[in-house]
């Protein structure tokens, strides 16, 4: 086991380079001049003499590949440069925002954990049935409904039209409910799907049939089968976190919250090319690491996937 995690380590390093290379030469693909943004978004006449002197400032005078080995540099040091809007670091204003996108991603997951366990193994013990019929239809619309205009809607039906919660900004815990409904919603429906099927095709596995001749009790078998059918659950679950966290951009938008995930529309709207590189690099980490997770955890949990390795 060792073994296996030190040699999928050391398949993050090519990887994580390849991302970074990607991130860094699509960004300086854009045909607009970074310099002449800066002074644009500065409020500074763009001149030419303004805007060599901005790209001696910025390092852009240098060739492609001398800029991106000085980034990589810079990035190992953690160092993601400067905010062509603020002038301030961009890891900086990251890890200030960093929070409020956690705080919203972890109460989503609180939902989907809640919810998309409780009635997949709903759907399942009543399989057939109208219950689980009806659960399935609930599913179908959960999956279906487009995040913004969901979000459009429960701000009308939540906040003006009964009044109940804030209909932005982030005061209080009220604050967080309409957005993280939002950003479960749609992952609710595919955990349930998951939980359900995955009980459905372990309640017809041997090893149930031989708990039913020994004569155990219902609730003792479904124990069991919930048990087994875990293990996708968490997969997906741990596979989810980084979409959950990359999908916040357009709820911290309608919402109004403070995250990264806004933090992000405003440098792509400003050209904030530093901020973007950043989050892009950021966040295609993220999905690298918890691939990994997701990987040695199946191992762990599965000894035989091992013997191919």
């Amino acid at each position: 086991m060792k073994r296996l995690i030190f040699k999928r380590l050391l398949l993050l390093i090519p990887l994580v380079l390849g991302v970074s290379l990607i991130c860094f030469t699509l960004i300086n693909l854009n045909p607009s001049n970074p310099a002449e943004v800066t002074l644009r978004v500065n409020n500074i006449t763009p001149t030419n003499e303004a805007i060599l002197e901005m790209q001696k400032e910025l390092g852009l005078d240098k060739p492609l590949y001398q800029r991106y080995i000085y980034w990589l540099k810079d990035i190992l040091k953690a160092d993601f440069g400067n905010s062509y809007e603020t002038k301030e670091p961009v890891l900086n204003e990251i890890l200030q925002a960093f929070p409020t996108t956690l705080y919203l991603t972890f109460c989503s997951l609180f939902l989907i954990i809640t919810v998309g366990f409780s009635i997949g193994v709903i759907c399942a013990i009543y399989e057939g049935h109208w219950i689980d019929r009806t659960l399935r239809i609930f599913t179908f619309v959960c999956t279906s409904v487009p995040s913004f205009w969901l979000a459009l809607l429960l701000i009308w039906l939540f906040s003006i039209k009964f009044d109940l919660l804030p209909t932005g900004g982030l005061e209080d815990i009220n604050s967080i409910i309409l957005p993280s409904i939002t950003l479960a919603i749609s992952y609710i429906g595919t955990f349930i799907r998951i939980m359900r099927n995955s009980l459905v095709q372990i309640k017809q596995s041997l090893f149930i049939s031989y708990a039913k001749a020994r004569g155990l009790k219902k609730h003792v078998i479904l124990k069991h089968q919930i048990r087994n059918a875990l293990q996708p659950f968490i997969i997906a679950l741990n596979m989810s976190i980084p979409r959950l966290l990359a999908g916040t951009v357009i709820v911290e938008n309608i919402f109004g919250l403070p995250g990264v995930g806004r933090l992000c529309i405003q440098a792509i709207f400003n050209r904030d090319y530093p901020m973007i590189q950043a989050y892009i690099l950021f966040m295609a980490v993220l999905f690298i690491l918890f691939n990994l997770f997701a990987d040695i955890w199946v191992q762990i949990r599965d000894p035989r996937l091992r013997r191919c390795q």
